[in-house]
């Protein structure tokens, strides 16, 4: 029985990532799918590749071909015998991602995992027919959204590119359109899934999925943290002194905020459920800004002198001046 390397027929290092496994599986399995090849020896590669993914992204299967591979005898006519008495633990089960048949496998694949142990099967055993399935390829699509579209969903027109096969049997690129409907309330990062809208499958596997990854623009008024938004209220000097109702801007309309008397400078104010939409929803937090006029009437200023000479307020006392 021949050693399948297959690490080496995935064209990878002993330490890859199960990301760079499944990487190079799909990298390889198109070059050597044999719907999109007329030369007849991508079909053994086409299999070679499935076989060695259906090992190495299972962990179970991998631990056990690493020990196989670390332990087991390579003679000097090339046959593998593995370490005595062994046998596979996790078996094998069809049904993987690459939805192939496990009956296209090689005598290294049956001895080894499919479930009869080492002498399990005879080496002619072997069958004939081979069907070839693949799913389709999932795609990404980062959606931007205005803060007022998110807050109250909304229907969006998108177009994307797919990978398909062509009447000539070679894969190519295709745009796809759909209109999506974003539900309210959806959040910076969050992935929405669209079940069958990726790459189509092959040999009658399933198609691949669309996820929409939501990505919001900022927003010159209000700033969002987790499910609160925050803004700064402006107030004038008078406002915060002698408390007021001021008109506060929200995503879902005005509101009447109270200001307190003797409000100061940077205090945050909270409306509650004022914030993000959903369940529960979030809060708004207003910070107050006192801001003073750029110009005063001749009456004003001589209202703030008079003020001057009445209160005995020292803003930098805590400086000791």
């Amino acid at each position: 029985m021949e050693f399948k390397d297959y690490y080496q027929i995935l064209g990878l290092k002993e330490n890859a990532t199960t990301d760079e496994i499944k990487k190079s599986y799909r990298k390889l399995a198109r070059k050597y799918h044999p719907d999109l090849s007329k030369d007849s020896k991508t079909e053994e590669k086409f299999k070679e590749v499935g076989e060695a993914y259906e090992v190495l992204k299972d962990q179970e299967k991998r631990a056990e071909y690493d020990q196989l591979r670390a332990g087991g005898a390579r003679r000097a006519d090339g046959r593998f015998e593995p370490p005595p008495n062994w046998q596979s633990a996790s078996g094998f089960s069809r049904g993987g991602y690459t939805q192939t048949d496990p009956q296209h496998f090689s005598d290294f694949f049956e001895s080894m995992f499919g479930g009869g142990g080492y002498h399990g099967q005879a080496q002619g055993e072997r069958r004939a027919h081979h069907a070839f399935k693949m799913r389709g390829e999932d795609a990404q699509y980062k959606l931007a959204l205005f803060l007022e579209e998110a807050y109250s969903g909304c229907e969006k027109q998108i177009s994307f590119s797919i990978p398909e096969v062509n009447e000539q049997g070679a894969f190519s690129q295709r745009t796809k359109t759909l209109n999506v409907k974003i539900p309210a309330g959806v959040l910076q990062g969050q992935k929405i899934r669209l079940a069958g809208q990726g790459g189509a499958g092959i040999g009658g596997a399933e198609n691949g999925d669309l996820y929409l990854e939501i990505d919001l623009a900022p927003h010159p008024v209000f700033t969002l943290k987790g499910k609160d938004l925050y803004l700064d209220l402006p107030v004038a000097p008078w406002e915060a002194v002698l408390g007021a109702e001021v008109t506060v801007p929200t995503l879902g309309g005005k509101l009447k905020l109270k200001v307190a008397p003797n409000s100061t400078n940077g205090q945050k104010l909270r409306l509650k459920g004022k914030g993000w939409s959903g369940h529960p929803e979030g809060d708004l937090y207003a910070t107050l800004n006192i801001t003073i006029p750029k110009s005063h009437s001749e009456e004003a200023t001589r209202l703030y002198q008079q003020l001057a000479e009445s209160e005995t307020f020292n803003p930098r006392a805590a400086l000791g001046v």
